[in-house]
């Protein structure tokens, strides 16, 4: 009896796990495909971003640079280089779809303001061109160098705000946490291993099972449910 139970509790923790995976991984790739045909056309090979791509061994799809499939990284839809100079754009509300880009190119659009809330999540962005006028995401301190070049600004060598020697804010993660970087200017606080809630003030590891098993089960009960009543449409007419 025990061991059926635990067979039966497995196998619901793998169908879980099964469908949270598609979910997320269809949710994924539908955004990036929308971010990378913001606007016409695709990367060029003498840009940042192109170079950038053929230099990683990338793959180019429309305005984005993505990572090539491996077998040490079997998702191969990161966004790794996202192009959107030259298309025409007057400001620029969300990236959080290309927050795995390592070069972003806004250069060469009419924009007036951008926020730095646009590229918080963005930790592994190392270089970003923008229009001239503005200025770099989180501020010069938050680069390594920033320089102006044929009418753009670069920033380049985005700075761990984590470490003590580059840290300008006056804020400790609390305890059995750490700090990890989270865009240019930005930091957030994870827990660690063993410690997850509140303020990382529980033990033991997050009840993925608990919390999550009831969402996949009433989704499978709804899908049921929706597809019974269709089917009866589709008999009464």
């Amino acid at each position: 009896m025990t061991t059926q139970s635990a067979n039966m509790d497995a196998g619901r923790s793998a169908a879980v796990a099964f469908i949270v995976h598609l979910i997320v991984h269809a949710s994924c790739h539908l955004a990036e495909l929308q971010v990378c045909r913001t606007c016409n056309g695709t990367v060029a090979n003498g840009t940042a971003v192109g170079r950038f791509c053929a230099s990683s061994a990338g793959r180019v799809e429309g305005r984005c640079c993505l990572r090539n499939l491996t077998s040490s990284r079997p998702e191969p839809h990161d966004i790794t280089g996202l192009d959107l100079s030259n298309c025409s754009l007057n400001q620029v509300d969300d990236l959080r779809e290309a927050s795995t880009a390592v070069v972003i190119d806004l250069s060469g659009n009419p924009i007036v303001n951008i926020s730095d809330l646009v590229f918080q999540g963005c930790a592994a962005l190392d270089e970003i061109l923008l229009p001239s006028n503005l200025p770099c995401p989180g501020g010069n301190a938050s680069w390594e160098t920033v320089g102006v070049s044929e009418g753009s600004l670069i920033c380049q060598g985005q700075k761990n705000m984590c470490s003590n020697e580059t840290a300008h804010m006056t804020f400790n993660c609390p305890e059995n946490s750490h700090c990890d970087p989270n865009g240019p200017g930005f930091i957030m606080c994870n827990c660690d291993d063993g410690y997850h809630g509140y303020k990382c003030r529980r033990e033991g590891k997050f009840p993925f099972i608990a919390v999550f098993a009831p969402l996949g089960g009433a989704t499978v009960l709804m899908s049921i449910v929706l597809w019974v009543t269709q089917r009866r449409k589709v008999k009464s007419n």
